[in-house]
């Protein structure tokens, strides 16, 4: 963090990169929420291990799924707590609404709270709202604001510019995030620009084409000067998430010559002004 951030703030995401490189690999599993159950009881336990295991940086779910989990496995693995929901059944997918608050987080020990804002949606508006009230009580407890924002809605095309993606992610600058996570958006000269229009770190979404192999994605995003990726469905869905995850963490927190040793293109250069200082100067 950078500026005026409260000691507390700038601990929490002192812990949760961990790494010290500035960079994340965060691993959302709020997914059972929207879509429902992605494994058995016993099954979901196993994936958190696997998770952790395999070196992720955090572990994003909500508070009643982060209360039924072994609170050892965050020594190693920073917690946040996503406050927003939605299921695939209501009438409007796009629509979150707000099912938590920053105190839950703190009660349960977290580094982080996160929140989905789907830019372009019918309920932009509320869900404007909801961001701004989060982030003012972040400041109040001194707790890392990570804003998952898309452009998604019913007047949007798909996929979106990557003009429109850099608008979003400052949306979620101006109303007080410290991260921000949003899509990719190619070829990595454009992303590049997304980033450095950006003035906080940008995560990447997971990527939803299947004809780009995961590890090939993530090196494509830190090429174009991501600081990192929040990927669920692909380390879940895979065959070994454990495995998964440790490539994924290879890739995020290597350095430029490992990335290119295995065909990636090296990682575009920033200046100590461009986004990437603002998740380092917490280390």
């Amino acid at each position: 963090m950078t500026g005026t951030a409260l000691p507390g703030t700038s601990l929490r995401m002192a812990r949760l990169a961990g790494h010290g490189d500035g960079n994340l690999l965060l691993v959302p599993l709020d997914h059972s929420v929207s879509d429902g159950p992605i494994a058995s009881v016993e099954g979901f336990h196993q994936l958190v291990r696997d998770v952790v295991a395999g070196g992720a940086d955090g572990l994003v779910v909500h508070k009643g799924r982060a209360r039924l989990l072994d609170p050892l496995l965050f020594s190693t693995c920073s917690l946040l707590v996503h406050l927003s929901a939605s299921t695939a059944h209501g009438p409007d997918v796009d629509a979150k609404v707000l099912v938590g608050d920053v105190e839950d987080a703190v009660r349960l020990g977290a580094d982080a709270v996160s929140v989905h804002v789907n830019i372009g949606s019918d309920t932009e508006s509320a869900q404007l709202s909801d961001l701004g009230t989060v982030a003012a009580a972040c400041d109040r407890w001194g707790m890392p604001l990570l804003a998952m924002i898309y452009p998604r809605g019913p007047r949007l095309t798909r996929p979106p510019s990557p003009e429109l993606v850099a608008h979003v992610v400052n949306v979620a600058a101006d109303l007080g995030a410290d991260l921000v996570k949003t899509v990719f958006v190619g070829p990595v000269e454009r992303m590049a620009e997304v980033v450095a229009a950006s003035p906080l770190p940008v995560l990447v979404a997971g990527g939803a084409d299947q004809r780009q192999s995961l590890a090939e994605f993530a090196g494509t995003a830190m090429a174009a000067g991501c600081r990192g990726l929040a990927v669920g469905r692909r380390v879940f869905a895979s065959a070994s998430p454990r495995q998964t995850v440790r490539e994924l963490s290879a890739i995020v927190h290597g350095r430029p010559a490992d990335a290119e040793a295995v065909g990636f293109p090296a990682p575009v250069a920033h200046s100590s002004s461009t986004p990437s200082s603002a998740l380092a100067g917490a280390l």
